[in-house]
């Protein structure tokens, strides 16, 4: 996936970030408690839609204009969604797996993977699940940076072709790689910054398996950019799909673009002086 001389050049000109992710709950009131009280997030703010019946509420670790958030969707009257089997887990960080996992469960919460070294290494990790079924990874790390939220995993039939499709019309930084001969399967990182400080994507390829069935829970990713107009220009002349032309969202005003991969994972670019406004 080639990107011609001025696409690369707006590539390099815009000032894209990892906004938030989209994903849809049955229950809000036991996604809070999971997330306010087990994994120690704040509600950055939330939003009503009874003409659409439905609401938003976002959760992170510190305020939109600098971290990483998820946007949980609550649609009236549905209680459960299908997860699928290409959505993987979301990632937090903690310099204390076993103490984060006690906490959770101290919550009511629930871990399905108790904390000690990760297959094949030294690391401590765990897994919890929210309420809706989504499972969390607790990484652990000497030291934290300003980015609590870690990953979002998402499994990829091919490797190479999504690593091309995050650099060259996403605009981001292959971080690092990793194989596992033994459990076959192939890990790439993707993101705007190092892991430290910013929420990245983490492509999982297993190397038996090539297609997978998405589900109706996850829905997507939002990125920032300085003019979706210029990113839509810029993501065809990348060889990308778009499937929401820049403009405006009726009712909102904010202008966005969407995009997917070439599994057909979802992502969103949002006009930043937009997303801004929506914060006020």
């Amino acid at each position: 996936m080639a990107a011609t001389s001025d696409a690369k050049s707006w590539l390099q000109e815009d000032d894209r970030r990892m906004l938030h992710v989209v994903f849809r709950v049955g229950d809000l009131e036991a996604s809070k408690n999971f997330y306010t009280k087990c994994l120690g997030m704040k509600e950055t703010r939330s939003r009503d839609v009874p003409e659409g019946k439905y609401t938003n509420v976002f959760y992170g670790y510190d305020g939109e204009e600098t971290n990483f958030a998820m946007e949980l969707t609550y649609n009236y009257g549905v209680d459960s969604y299908d997860l699928g089997t290409g959505f993987g887990h979301f990632g937090v960080a903690t310099e204390d797996v076993f103490a984060l996992a006690k906490k959770i469960e101290q919550n009511g919460g629930k871990i399905v993977r108790p904390p000690g070294p990760v297959k094949g290494g030294t690391r401590n990790i765990a897994f919890a699940q929210d309420p809706s079924g989504y499972k969390w990874e607790l990484i652990e790390r000497e030291k934290l940076g300003k980015e609590p939220f870690a990953q979002v995993m998402l499994r990829v039939g091919d490797l190479q072709k999504s690593i091309d499709y995050y650099q060259d019309v996403l605009g981001m930084k292959l971080l690092r790689t990793r194989e596992n001969p033994e459990y076959k399967y192939s890990l790439a990182f993707m993101g705007y910054g190092e892991e430290e400080d910013n929420t990245v994507i983490e492509l999982t390829y297993n190397w038996d398996q090539s297609e997978y069935e998405k589900g109706n829970a996850y829905g997507q990713i939002a990125i920032s950019t300085k003019d979706v107009y210029k990113s839509a220009e810029q993501i065809k002349a990348a060889g990308g799909q778009v499937v929401r032309e820049a403009g405006p969202v009726p009712g909102i005003g904010t202008k966005v673009l969407a995009t997917v991969d070439p599994d057909g994972w979802k992502t969103v670019l949002v006009d930043n002086e937009d997303f801004l406004n929506e914060l006020k």
